[in-house]
């Protein structure tokens, strides 16, 4: 079994040492402390050190941290770190925070952790639902911009024209800027709306 470390500062001017010398004292080689400069933005799983870590830690082995927080830019995401590293079989251990998944503490504080995960990942849909609300309430349209059917119409006209001097459907589509397969809707919809009119 091996002790590894982590440590993650937010910016260059900030320095490690102090996570590094708190790892070496609970006994982490300085060989095996794996470390990221990076700010809160990009979650543990995309970070060079994280990655590096995440590569070289096996079975059995302990990952050492200075404060559980290191492991995330949020609850959420030190839990997806936790649950990714003991999914390889891999231990985690705060020093500060004195979480140890081997004792019963510890798995509580896990425990409390993922309940407030949880209830983070809860207030962030909240938030996101009333800031759709408030913007469809302010006259903000979702979904795709509605088309103009003068221009569908328009496109319709250059496309057929390019048919009809041989062009193939996909190059004709694509000189107005459609697939094919947008080509061949357009086409139905409007054969479909000149048969409705014939009736009327």
């Amino acid at each position: 079994m091996r002790l590894l470390g982590y440590t993650r500062v937010s910016t260059a001017g900030q320095d490690a040492q102090l996570q590094v010398d708190a790892l070496v004292g609970a006994g982490v080689q300085k060989r095996d402390v794996f470390s990221d400069v990076t700010s809160g933005s990009r979650t543990a799983a995309e970070r060079p050190g994280m990655k590096r870590l995440l590569d070289y830690a096996q079975d059995g082995d302990t990952v050492v941290v200075w404060r559980i927080d290191r492991l995330g830019r949020s609850l959420i995401d030190v839990l997806n770190t936790v649950n990714l590293l003991r999914e390889r079989g891999v231990k985690i251990r705060s020093i500060s925070d004195s979480i140890d998944p081997e004792t019963s503490s510890g798995r509580m504080m896990l425990g409390m952790l993922a309940t407030l995960a949880e209830y983070e990942r809860e207030l962030i849909t909240e938030r996101v639902n009333a800031g759709i609300a408030a913007a469809k309430q302010n006259g903000t349209r979702f979904g795709r911009p509605p088309v103009d059917p003068d221009v569908i119409a328009e496109k319709l006209v250059i496309a057929e024209d390019a048919r009809a001097k041989g062009r193939t459907a996909e190059a004709a589509a694509r000189l107005v800027g459609w697939s094919r397969a947008t080509l061949y809707r357009h086409q139905q919809a409007a054969r479909v709306r000149d048969a409705v009119s014939e009736q009327v």
